[in-house]
């Protein structure tokens, strides 16, 4: 296989061409074409059915579609496994809520770091080498980076089964950035926060597509369509697995049939306030 092309700002980073997903005679996706662009926040909506979840997880490998491509950085994927995907640069968070209760918030976070451990057996045993500069690597970059731009100094070494939810949220986001990834798929970060943690997990996945530590392509699955339309660059539509419309936030929003379908002349309103 060819080299993975690094695409530049604006360029497209992930590809999915005539993806088909059918769980018996359900069609989850139907012919779903998507481009997302190095550097975008792409939100995914729809109501619950729609197949984002499904789209989610053929793009990270946990399905396989029976038709259509999958290409991330301009080479097909799609019989790389999920652990070869994550070495390429494609990260996750999960619905519900993937972490080991009973581990530290650093340990959790930790784990998404060892796609990046490459030392020996020997070296890993007398803690020498290689394996030393790499956990003094991996310890830096988690408590400099990942536990500032989350805030959640305080709570690194508590049990994680003992926090409150939104933070077990920040956790599971900070296990996803330890990957130090190039695409990061987010599913439903904000289901279950309450307003103000709302708005600071909406502020975070700002700063991590925008700052230039991080600058992280973003593809998020989430129901709030006020927090949708302010972060997204652009907006895609999905409904039993076909595509009604993609574009850009207000595009979406003036598109007769999302407004009928999905955002409903209320909610509408509350996005445009």
């Amino acid at each position: 296989m060819p080299p993975y092309s690094e695409p530049k700002e604006g360029e497209t980073l992930l590809k999915l061409n005539d993806v088909h997903m059918r769980f018996g005679k359900v069609a989850a996706l139907a012919g779903v074409d998507i481009e997302v662009k190095k550097g975008e926040i792409h939100s995914i909506i729809g109501p619950n059915g729609a197949g984002k979840t499904v789209m989610m997880n053929c793009i990270n490998g946990l399905y396989k579609p029976q038709q259509g491509e999958i290409h991330f950085k301009g080479q097909k994927i799609n019989d790389l496994k999920p652990y070869r995907r994550a070495e390429l640069g494609i990260s996750r968070t999960f619905q519900k809520i993937e972490l080991f209760g009973g581990m530290s918030v650093l340990d959790n976070i930790r784990l998404g770091r060892h796609i990046h451990l490459k030392s020996g057996i020997i070296s890993g045993a007398l803690y020498v080498g290689r394996t030393k500069r790499e956990e003094i690597s991996s310890r830096r970059f988690i408590e400099e980076e990942i536990i500032d731009l989350l805030e959640i100094e305080s709570i690194r070494h508590k049990t994680v089964h003992m926090l409150p939810y939104g933070l077990q949220k920040r956790v599971e986001l900070g296990r996803a950035l330890a990957l130090n990834p190039e695409l990061l798929l987010l599913d439903e970060p904000l289901a279950g926060l309450n307003l103000e943690e709302v708005e600071d997990m909406a502020r975070f996945i700002l700063d991590i597509n925008e700052e230039d530590r991080w600058k992280v392509t973003c593809i998020l699955v989430e129901h709030d369509m006020g927090v949708v339309m302010d972060i997204s660059h652009q907006v895609f539509v999905l409904n039993f697995g076909n595509k009604i419309t993609d574009g850009t936030p207000e595009e979406v929003q003036n598109n007769p049939d999302v407004i009928k379908a999905y955002l409903g002349e209320e909610d509408l309103y509350a996005t445009r306030r």
